[in-house]
């Protein structure tokens, strides 16, 4: 799908200064943000004009304002080489506020599957509950840079939360061995009684 012009998006002119960009962009962001709108029918419209504002501005943040816009390139599906840290910056900022579909559908335009990504996409995958995506995400982060504290942060909370759902199965499960046990031994007793004309467990 070809996109229009970011600078119509935003609202500036093709020589507006990043910093003019930065402005345009904050405050049609603080009009159409979707959190505003609560569960009114136009939540839907201001997240697909959410979406518009965050891909002109990550475009427009990529390239300089010198650069001519070129219609083919923004359109295009993919970020490939350039400069992701805005990119990753827009997509962290949408998974806290809760645009887990946009932040899912620029993570999967991505390329370059490096730490950040790995990190993003098991914070998102957290927040949709998948937690062995989660894990397998976060885990491959702290493999790339194993002193990074933010993915290590991460990776520690998910762990916990892992921890918190097994225990109440685990606890039961010992209860229900214990309950076992005493069953096996008081059969086993009742066993020997009879054998010595006795019976420790009366069945009638």
């Amino acid at each position: 799908m070809i996109m229009r012009n970011p600078y119509e998006v935003l609202e500036v002119s093709k020589n507006a200064s990043k910093d003019e960009i930065k402005k345009a962009y904050r405050e049609l962001a603080k009009k159409y943000h979707p959190d505003q709108y609560g569960n009114n029918p136009l939540r839907d419209l201001a997240e697909e004009k959410m979406k518009e504002l965050n891909e002109a501005y990550d475009y427009l943040m990529k390239n300089s304002s010198s650069d001519s816009y070129s219609t083919s390139s923004y359109g295009n599906n993919t970020y490939n080489n350039g400069n992701t840290s805005d990119i990753y910056r827009s997509i962290e900022m949408a998974i806290q506020n809760g645009n887990l579909g946009f932040a899912e559908e620029n993570l999967n335009r991505i390329t370059t599957r490096d730490a950040e990504w790995n990190y993003l996409m098991g914070i998102l995958n957290m927040r949709k509950g998948w937690y062995n995506e989660a894990y397998n995400n976060l885990s491959t982060a702290c493999n790339i840079e194993p002193r990074n504290g933010k993915y290590r942060d991460a990776f520690n909370r998910l762990n916990n939360m892992n921890q918190s759902y097994r225990e109440p199965y685990y606890n039961n499960r010992r209860r229900d061995t214990s309950m076992c046990d005493i069953c096996a031994t008081l059969y086993c007793l009742d066993c020997c009684c009879e054998c010595s004309g006795g019976d420790l467990i009366s069945c009638c």
